[in-house]
């Protein structure tokens, strides 16, 4: 009998112990004119695997050891990519959901930890294949027959009851930015292809998520926010340039993904990822790395052109963790025109000869950077055109996709053959000749 019991005892011990299945508790569908996010309330951290497909066009999402509580809501009819959500069991263990489509779309999955409101989740973001190539930073032209303006919002800082610093003389940091934006704006929109955004058209206060959130309603592809310094010391002068802090980048970074969906009015349906090795955890779909890079591109350009018209304060751009350069998808820096507490420079600041060269430095920085990182889409764009190569590519697939001629492609660049390398970045000739 003893014998039997321990045979008993041992045999259950053998059997291997299940696990409890995760419970799928709700997906909720947030569409949005450029995305749509899928959220899975899960009641625990999920393992899961994510599989575009075609003809017809779907995702599928297979999560392991987990059930769904309710048959999954389905999308709207304004909902640009998500057609249906079905579920099923594809072992007795697994659920798989998938996602139909209307169209062809890039996908991105990740994971959210418990916050205040929520508790585990799966998000999955599906948007087009032009912000994809948007996200990665490739300046291609996939859309020939239709092309946009750069657009490029000058933010007058301060405003209302908010006047900033004040000169010697009485002069209002809120009024001379706003002057000096409005020529900005002006030499801007007289340029092809480029259009100016002010965020402050008058003397009002907006805060700093305003400023920020006006800049995406309008799409802006660079925020620039327009200041003019002071000091107690009345003798110190020269214009600076500052970008995000990586400080400042990761606590904003962090706050993001802290309030996650309750950010939505802030993020703009822009996803969150986890990247433990560049700022502090977070990226978003539009990188809020490619975003720095950008954002020290620029204001490297702009700091030049302004040594080029006067002092400027410091040696090289500065970095500073300012609000309104938090923006994580949009390239911004900060300008610091003058030192308004300097007497000779609060008089330049009112000058309008001066503020036109202020003007006319700064568009001479953003022309530069545009014409070397043209966005996609954009009639600049259209103009030059460039490809970077990857791997696979070869000269001819690169003239077929962009209907050019091989040759057109050689004389272009500059080639004396067909080789090319992985990261070189082709011009491509304007027009199809191929």
């Amino acid at each position: 009998m003893r014998i039997l019991l321990g045979f008993l005892v041992l045999s259950c011990l053998a059997l291997p112990v299940m696990a409890t299945p995760v419970q799928l508790e709700n997906i909720r569908v947030w569409a949005a004119p450029d995305n749509t996010r899928i959220v899975f309330d899960v009641s625990g951290p999920v393992t899961h695997s994510l599989e575009a497909l075609a003809h017809p066009d779907r995702v599928v999402v297979d999560i392991r050891n987990a059930r769904l509580n309710k048959d999954p809501v389905q999308p709207g009819a304004v909902d640009k990519y998500l057609q249906g959500i079905r579920s099923g069991m594809i072992n007795q263990d697994d659920l798989r959901v998938v996602l139909d489509l209307k169209q062809h779309v890039v996908s991105k999955s990740f994971l959210l930890p418990p916050n205040q409101q929520y508790g585990h989740r799966l998000v999955i973001d599906l948007f087009d294949e032009a912000k994809n190539e948007q996200v990665q930073a490739v300046s291609i032209n996939r859309s020939p027959g239709t092309s946009r303006d750069v657009v490029i919002a000058i933010d007058a800082g301060h405003g209302g009851d908010d006047p900033g610093a004040r000169g010697p003389s009485g002069v209002h940091e809120k009024d001379v930015v706003l002057q000096i934006s409005k020529v900005i704006a002006d030499m801007i929109n007289k340029e092809r292809g480029m259009r100016a955004v002010l965020i402050r058209e008058g003397d009002y206060f907006l805060s700093l998520r305003q400023r920020i959130n006006k800049a995406r309603e309008h799409k802006a592809d660079l925020f620039i926010s327009v200041h003019a310094d002071a000091f107690k010391d009345p003798r110190v002068s020269g214009s600076s340039v500052y970008i995000l802090s990586n400080k400042g980048a990761s606590s904003e970074a962090a706050r993001i993904l802290a309030e996650s969906e309750n950010a939505s009015d802030l993020i703009g349906g822009v996803s969150l990822d986890i990247n433990d090795d560049v700022l502090a955890s977070v990226l978003l779909d539009l990188s809020q790395t490619a975003s720095l890079e950008a954002s020290i591109d620029v204001a490297d350009r702009v700091f030049t052109a302004l040594k080029k018209i006067g002092k400027v304060h410091t040696r090289r751009v500065q970095s500073a963790g300012f609000a309104v350069l938090k923006s994580p998808d949009i390239p911004s820096i900060l300008i610091e025109t003058a030192y308004i507490s300097n007497p000779a420079e609060e008089k330049n600041l009112r000058n309008r000869d001066h503020q036109y060269k202020l003007a006319e430095a700064i568009q001479s920085g953003l022309r530069g950077y545009f014409i070397e990182h043209t966005p996609e889409g954009t009639t600049l764009a259209l103009a030059e055109r460039k490809h970077v190569i990857s791997r696979g590519d070869t000269l001819s697939t690169i003239a077929q996709y962009y209907r050019v001629s091989m040759q057109s492609l050689r004389v272009h660049n500059g080639l004396k053959g067909d080789h090319i390398r992985v990261g070189q970045v082709l011009a491509i000739p304007g027009g199809g000749d191929g």
